[in-house]
């Protein structure tokens, strides 16, 4: 007897700075879901959003494949919550929390995961950037609180450069985020699970020659950066960034998937950077080789992402 094929809805493009990053990622994933069990919509949240509210009844699930604002940030998933949709990874409170950078990194030290010295500035605040400098040394690195793909930041080597960071990054965000420099080698540590997150092995990632840090080019361009997974570090800290990664999935209220950010300092200690809810699955992507590392493939990874995004949306009807 034949099973019923699964629809799921394909949600990509949107608003956000990252609208081509996350076009790009649907397409791959459209063509790995296996089409004899699957039945792909796409929606394209900046025009389709009428269209995804009628179809609901049609869907079984929704990848959610938004980068940055209005996709990684809880709005979304709160739509598809009302229209009783399971989708991927992060509900409200947990895509919310990580996509706030101030908050994330409150919760990540009262968790005592590590992270840089930073202090959070508004649109309109008097900016002391002499003493910025002078509380956190030079460089400093500064950013939006609510951006992603490295969109909006800059490494400030001058007192005259943090002015022109702040301004550059108050024109996507009215809170911006300034903090110490950390420099170092940079690894990320995927998390896969709901009630019981496991850590995906460590990827080592090295910016070209021609980036300053792992930015948006760095991450998304074909061979801008080099990325070795299993990272080649010692088993210590290797437990460390994997246990950081698991503690800052459960911290945030995350499900699913998630993959925190580090870097391994000079003094050989970790400091923790940020949690994306929402990694990125294009070919370049970090998340989809850790989880090939890990033994699952791309088509096998996406079918364990419904299976979780199921159960928890399971459990959310349940306390409904």
């Amino acid at each position: 007897m034949a099973h019923k094929k699964m629809t799921i809805g394909l949600l990509a493009g949107g608003k956000s700075g990252e609208r081509e990053v996350s076009l790009s990622g649907a397409a791959i994933c459209a063509e790995a879901l296996d089409s004899a069990r699957f039945d792909v919509r796409r929606y394209d949240p900046a025009t389709d959003l009428a269209a995804l509210v009628h179809d609901a009844h049609l869907l079984d699930f929704v990848f959610i494949l938004l980068h940055g604002r209005f996709g990684e940030d809880g709005s979304v998933q709160g739509l598809l919550d009302l229209l009783g949709v399971a989708y991927q990874g992060a509900g409200i409170l947990g895509s919310a929390l990580a996509m706030d950078k101030h908050v994330a990194k409150t919760l990540y030290q009262s968790a005592d995961i590590p992270v840089a010295p930073w202090r959070t500035i508004r649109r309109g605040d008097t900016v002391d950037d002499a003493g910025i400098a002078a509380e956190f040394g030079l460089p400093v690195v500064i950013k939006p609180v609510r951006e992603g793909s490295s969109l909006g930041l800059t490494i400030a080597g001058t007192v005259d450069q943090i002015l022109a960071g702040i301004e550059q990054a108050l024109a996507i965000d009215e809170r911006v985020m300034v903090e110490r420099y950390v420099s170092g080698r940079e690894i990320t540590v995927g998390v896969l699970g709901n009630s019981a997150p496991e850590p995906l092995p460590v990827i080592e990632i090295i910016p070209g020659d021609d980036y300053e840090f792992f930015d948006y080019n760095a991450k998304y361009l074909p061979g801008a950066s080099q990325e070795i997974c299993p990272a080649d570090i010692d088993p210590e800290l290797r437990d460390a960034a994997q246990r950081y990664a698991v503690t800052a999935h459960q911290v945030l209220e995350l499900t699913g998937y998630s993959r925190t950010d580090m870097i391994i300092d000079e003094d050989n200690r970790i400091v923790v950077l940020e949690t994306n809810t929402i990694p990125g699955m294009t070919q370049t992507s970090l998340f989809p080789q850790a989880a090939q590392a890990y033994g699952l493939d791309y088509g096998a990874m996406l079918e364990r992402l419904i299976e979780l995004g199921l159960e928890a949306h399971g459990e959310q009807q349940k306390r409904a």
